[in-house]
């Protein structure tokens, strides 16, 4: 039963640790054919271009491993194609360090506040290549401010607070930057029914008892300016409209502002859009109670200013306003009034770069709402990149103020910059496998809201240096049936073989698989392999250390002897199922050892003169003495008191060596056990033991045996408790002694009070005695009168 349960655990170890090497050495697990196949399998593959690497019976893809293994194989380093990749900076200007209020007016495209800004990656698959991104948020930078406001007839009020907005916030800009331009737009809603009312009047005039404009979709009043005086002229002259339903169409007009850039006259700067409301928002779908079913394009149309697609096109989604935002790095700031503040919050959570501020009933703090909502999101900086090519992965970690490291998605992003802060983030790409065309490609990576960019260029290696050098149609390649490249034949298409020597219609005949058997046996390359081309192609093994090998795949290199759990027993190499064993050693297994150098004792005696020396091993002759070199002597006199403080010190952490226990202590096992009966009798040993009773300071006695066993390990069983001699039992003394004080206080109180009552009995008779003896005069007192008066009634008569 213990064999068997021995036999299967080494399976079950033999078989995790196959399937681990299985899993871990991707370079086997490819199978790879040729160079460029070998080298796509992961970063730690190498490809063996030597042309005698291959040992009989190997196929061509066992000239792909990790490095480790293909120089163990003996493939010389030079010889071991194993390209790296790298990084080239092409364009790396450094951060712009200005103060507001410099001499020298930098123009928006000479400001830089990302670094690198171009760069070229060489991706070799599975090994990234990393780079430093640094980004300082540039003082007195320029600012496009566009503000959109719903002009249906619910903002009249609002309406008179923005048309000073322009001086009024071109003077709070001016504290931020000294570049500040300010546009202005408008928007009610699609001019089609049920939004608005179509009727002739209600088209000239849609609201009741009030002068009003005819409804429109969108309006840019005024393109982006630096004269805020102009602002105001021209919002001054605006009008309220009016619609029919509570939505709104901001939607459209927000499209619009994105992209029509050259309309609105967006500059490569820092772009803000405010979009004012008391309303709600249509998205894509509501076009169709209109009867507009075409989805909206994202294109510009505007025509003199006016947006005149809105009947034709749908509104847009808002998947299709984040992308683009996005792209023309627009931030939106949403001043709604309190009752939409839970739409716009949830919407700003789907728009990268939003805000939400609350706008008064009139709008009358719009101000304080802009400026609030420019500080939070100019104070995070996050990065996106664009569409990856296939097997294409990019990580980031961000190194932000006070020293915080995050990685992952918050590794895209940094909070709470101030102007002049520098933050950090490294960013890391990799390649997995080569792309199908293998051509260079772009990727671009900013900061959400900044129109600064970083360009990377992705070059990917796909064939190994040696590529270059192939011989096409090689007379190394059988007659030229094959390109010689990187030491091996590539076949040409229809041929197979270590040399191309076959047609592939002509792999599995019976006269090529006669040559695959060895002394004309049933078994083809002995089971262990393919007849390719009259060939034994042998087969791979899980454990890539393993391998068959041979013309008839009848050899291998694991199924040696071994000694000590090891293969040849560390000694040697298994060849061909032989153990080819190192110098000095000898043997099957080579576990016996030449060398007399471990039998030589401190007096430079072989076995101390007390055996022999065999295989490296003293054999002791004097079957008393034992050890390595037979030093020991486990049943001579002394051997207790020797071990003794070890003992004690180990077993019970008491005795003079319990200090330097773990340093002078440490040379045998110790094994403890419950009682004296639980130690081994020598009776039942193979080898020398000697028991001992040794005491303690305390006079507590302890037992142990000390042996050492046939692997010359040294082995004391030692009983875990004391033996000490019981002293007297204090509970019952004390008891006994207070019962005892308090039995003779008891006994002297009674015998007291039994004196004291005789004392009592003899003085009380004695006055009782005197008593009787006694006599008495009689007489009267002269002084004396009685307290009772007696008078006489005399009336009474007596009867």
């Amino acid at each position: 039963m213990e064999l068997k349960l021995v036999l299967i655990s080494t399976l079950l170890v033999h078989f995790c640790y196959c399937n681990s090497q299985k899993e871990g050495n991707e370079c086997i697990n490819a199978n790879a054919k040729y160079c460029g196949e070998c080298i796509q399998a992961g970063d730690r593959c190498g490809w063996c271009t030597d042309p005698n690497f291959l040992k009989q019976g190997e196929t061509v893809s066992t000239r792909c491993d990790e490095l480790q293994s293909l120089m163990k194989r003996g493939c010389h380093a030079t010889m071991i194609e194993n390209p790296r990749g790298q990084q080239k900076f092409l364009s790396n200007k450094t951060v712009t360090n200005r103060k507001k209020g410099a001499e020298a007016k930098l123009k928006p495209e000479d400001i830089t506040q990302i670094q690198p800004q171009k760069l070229s990656l060489t991706l070799r698959s599975g090994e990234p290549q990393s780079f430093d991104l640094k980004f300082k948020r540039a003082e007195d930078y320029p600012i496009d401010l566009y503000y959109l406001m719903d002009l249906s007839y619910s903002m009249k009020d609002d309406l008179e607070n923005v048309k000073n907005l322009g001086t009024s916030l071109m003077l709070e800009m001016e504290k931020i930057t000294s570049d500040f331009r300010i546009g202005f737009g408008s928007f009610v809603e699609k001019t089609v029914m049920p939004y608005i009312s179509t009727t002739p009047a209600k088209v000239l005039n849609p609201c009741t008892g009030d002068n009003c404009t005819s409804p429109f979709s969108y309006k840019n009043v005024l393109k982006l300016t630096s004269d805020g005086k102009k602002f105001n002229t021209l919002v001054g002259q605006q009008h309220i409209s009016g619609n029919l339903d509570s939505p709104e169409g901001g939607f459209d007009a927000i499209m619009q502002v994105a992209v029509c850039g050259e309309q609105i006259g967006w500059r490569n700067v820092t772009r803000l859009l405010v979009f004012s409301t008391d309303a709600g928002f249509h998205f894509a779908g509501d076009g169709k109670l209109g009867g507009i079913v075409l989805p909206n394009d994202g294109k510009c149309h505007l025509e003199n200013n006016v947006y005149t697609m809105s009947h034709y096109y749908d509104y847009p989604s808002i998947a299709h306003l984040v992308q683009k935002l996005s792209d023309n790095n627009i931030q939106t700031i949403f001043a709604v009034t309190e009752e939409f503040q839970p739409v716009y919050q949830e919407l700003k959570n789907l728009i990268p770069k939003s805000a939400v501020g609350t706008l008064s009933a009139n709008s009358s703090n719009v101000i304080n709402l802009i400026i609030d909502a420019y500080n939070s999101l100019s104070s995070e900086v996050i990065l996106e990149n664009s569409k990856l090519p296939e097997g294409v992965t990019i990580a980031y970690t961000s190194r932000c103020k006070n020293g915080v490291v995050s990685e992952g998605e918050n590794g895209r992003k940094c909070s709470n910059i101030s102007i002049g802060d520098e933050v950090m983030f490294t960013i890391s790409v990799t390649s997995k496998g080569c792309p199908r065309q293998g051509k260079p490609e772009t990727i671009k990576i900013k900061p959400l809201g900044f129109t600064e960019e970083v360009a990377i260029t992705l070059n990917f290696i796909c064939d190994c240096e040696c590529h270059k050098e192939g011989i096409k149609n090689s007379q190394l390649c059988h007659f030229g049936n094959g390109t010689y490249e990187c030491g091996a034949c590539k076949c040409n298409e229809g041929r197979v073989g270590r040399q191309c020597e076959c047609s592939s219609n002509d792999v599995a005949t019976e006269d090529t698989d006669q040559t695959c058997r060895k002394d004309n046996s049933t078994d083809i390359c002995s089971n262990n392999g393919d007849c390719v081309c009259g060939t034994c192609e042998c087969k791979k093994r899980d454990n890539p250390d393993e391998r068959y090998s041979g013309q008839y795949c009848e050899c291998d290199n694991f199924n040696c002897d071994r000694s000590g759990n090891k293969l040849c027993g560390g000694h040697g190499r298994c060849e061909c199922r032989v153990c080819i064993c190192d110098s000095e050693w000898t043997g099957s297994a080579c576990d016996c050892s030449l060398s007399d150098r471990d039998c030589k004792a401190s007096n430079e005696q072989i076995c101390n003169g007390r055996g022999t020396c065999e295989c490296g091993t003293c054999k002791c002759t004097d079957p008393k003495f034992q050890g390595p070199t037979c030093e020991i002597c486990p049943t001579c006199p002394g051997v207790c008191t020797e071990h003794k403080e070890c003992v004690q010190c180990r077993a019970f952490g008491t005795g003079e060596r319990k200090d330097t226990c773990e340093r002078d202590c440490s040379y045998f096992k110790l094994i403890k056990v419950k009682d004296r009966d639980k130690l081994p009798q020598p009776s039942g040993s193979s080898y020398p033991m000697m028991h001992c009773k040794e005491r303690d300071a305390n006079d507590c006695w302890f037992y142990f045996t000390y042996a050492v066993n046939n692997n010359t390990d040294k082995e004391v069983h030692v009983v875990d408790t004391l033996d000490c001699p019981t002293g007297p039992d204090i509970i019952p003394i004390v008891a006994g002694v207070v019962a005892g004080i308090v039995l003779i206080g008891l006994a002297l109180l009674l015998i007291w009070k039994l004196l004291m009552i005789i004392h009592d009995r003899r003085e009380f008779a004695k006055f009782e005695k005197e008593k009787m003896n006694a006599k008495w005069d009689t007489g009267e007192n002269p002084i004396y009168k009685s307290a009772v008066t007696t008078v006489v009634n005399p009336k009474y008569e007596g009867k």
